[in-house]
């Protein structure tokens, strides 16, 4: 291999090590202007008449949230979707989110005092978005405690029609729209009950608010919390019927990657300019970010063939090991079908820093890419135990278990180590479906994406939470020990 070809290589690598965030999560914080990528299939999800936004942990809900916050962001997703109808003079607020912030919105022990004086959940989301709009022209404005607040906004019902009404005349007259946006919802309380009741009554919150012209509520939640006990008052189905999915395919997670690669302050350059070898198209600058091409971000095959560029042909010595541009997403994604592209992100990352594996021909080696694979499922695992807590019990006994395996095999593990008992006398929230025992175990674990049900009647577990639980099969990627 001929020196530029070496330097090449290793440029591509560096490029990808020091561009992919070490830690994909922003913590309420909007990403990095030059690292922003707005899928197109993504408008469905960012338009203000679309209130109720689904996505799994990961998908990015709250680099949603915190980017329509952001005036500079806000102009991207204009430049990148005008049919979002989202721009620069749109209002934003925050309703509820991943970082405490009291000024705008109460924490769970705020929201639990708040019910526990009887006043009704969707009172509360009311409270918080007049306190963003009209409050300041109110009596509203002197109180001084959320609980305050809520009590003023139940007692003076008409006043607060009214003011609504009023606020939402002037952002039309003005041509204007203003959104308060609410995330995190699933740290909203420390009981199902209380979560459930918080929930339905933001929804019931989100189709009322949708009758009016400019002003609009929209929130970001987790597929599983939208069971039936949340979306069981009346007109629900006008809400969850037309939510919108935040779901990545391949052609999008792909589109991600270059556009951290081709923004790369010290290494960019050498990935712009080998990109234009297979694209035949340039990147353009735009107020300090490097636009990715529209073939390259459009065409499954120019991308292919990028990427292979970067990894070569195979995930093996030969194709029977598969593709790298379809292994990658398949073996990250979870039951449901979904990649998150944090997982994506984190897989590329660690297989640019493996030392071990280096490719003599290309900037990832095959093996160092299933290594990324093991610490992508290390981190969607930790997320998975984060959000369910009782997930970790519940596999503990699994580890090891060759799978696909049958169901009896699993329960039979579960029932030695008296599994339901144990969480039964667990501490947080348990799963749903507890009482239901292993049975509703199982069905709580495939609802999540953990456990896929195969046409044979044996329960297989996708790559991303079987290496990390430590979970085999036979001829795949080693297990976390």
């Amino acid at each position: 291999m001929s020196d530029d070809s070496n330097f090449e290589r290793d440029a591509l690598r560096t490029a990808i090590h020091e561009s992919l965030p070490i830690d994909a999560s922003n913590y309420g914080k909007p990403p990095d202007p030059k690292y922003f990528y707005v899928p197109r299939r993504h408008a469905h999800a960012l338009h203000p008449d679309n209130v109720l936004v689904r996505g799994i942990r990961g998908s990015g809900k709250s680099v949603w949230w915190s980017a329509l916050q952001s005036a500079e962001h806000r102009k991207v997703i204009a430049a990148a979707l005008p049919q979002v109808e989202v721009d620069e003079s749109t209002r934003t607020s925050a309703g509820f989110g991943i970082t405490p912030s009291p000024a705008d919105y109460p924490d769970k022990r705020v929201l639990k005092q708040i019910l526990d004086t009887g006043c009704s959940a969707d009172i509360c989301w009311q409270t918080i978005i007049a306190w963003h709009t009209w409050a300041a022209q109110s009596d509203l404005s002197k109180k001084k405690t959320w609980v305050s607040r809520v009590a003023w906004i139940n007692s003076n019902p008409e006043e607060v029609a009214i003011r609504f009404s009023e606020y939402d005349a002037h952002l039309a007259k003005k041509g204007l729209r203003h959104l308060v946006l609410f995330d995190a919802l699933d740290r909203v309380a420390d009981t199902w009950d209380a979560q459930r009741n918080l929930l339905s009554g933001l929804l019931a919150t989100l189709l009322e608010f949708r009758s009016y012209t400019s002003l609009r509520a929209k929130a970001f939640v987790r597929p599983d919390m939208l069971e039936a006990a949340v979306t069981g008052f009346p007109d629900a189905s006008k809400v969850t019927a037309n939510a919108a999915d935040l779901k990545w395919q391949p052609l999008d997670l792909y589109s991600l990657l270059w556009q951290y690669l081709g923004n790369e302050p010290n290494y960019g350059s050498h990935f712009r300019q080998s990109s234009q070898s297979v694209i035949l198209q340039p990147w353009k600058r735009v107020a300090d970010v490097w636009r990715i091409p529209d073939l390259l971000r459009s065409d499954e095959e120019t991308q292919f063939e990028l990427f292979h560029q970067i990894t070569g042909p195979w995930m093996g010595r030969d194709a029977r090991r598969g593709l790298p541009y379809k292994w990658l997403p398949n073996h990250l994604a979870d039951a449901l079908g979904q990649v998150s592209p944090r997982s994506f992100l984190s897989a590329l990352r660690t297989a640019a820093e493996d030392e071990q594996h280096i490719s003599p021909d290309h900037a990832l080696h095959y093996d160092a890419i299933k290594r990324g694979v093991q610490t992508a499922s290390q981190i969607r695992v930790d997320e998975v135990k984060e959000d369910f807590p009782w997930v970790a019990h519940i596999m503990e006994p699994l580890h090891g278990l060759v799978i696909p395996c049958k169901f009896s095999e699993i329960a039979e593990r579960w029932n030695a180590s008296d599994i339901v008992e144990t969480l039964e006398h667990g501490d947080g929230l348990p799963p749903k479906r507890l009482a239901s025992g292993i049975t509703g175990l199982r069905r709580d674990l495939v609802e999540l994406g953990l456990f896929q049900e195969m046409p044979d009647g044996r329960i297989n577990i996708p790559d991303v939470y079987r290496v990390g639980f430590g979970l085999g099969r036979r001829g795949g990627i080693k297990p976390v020990r």
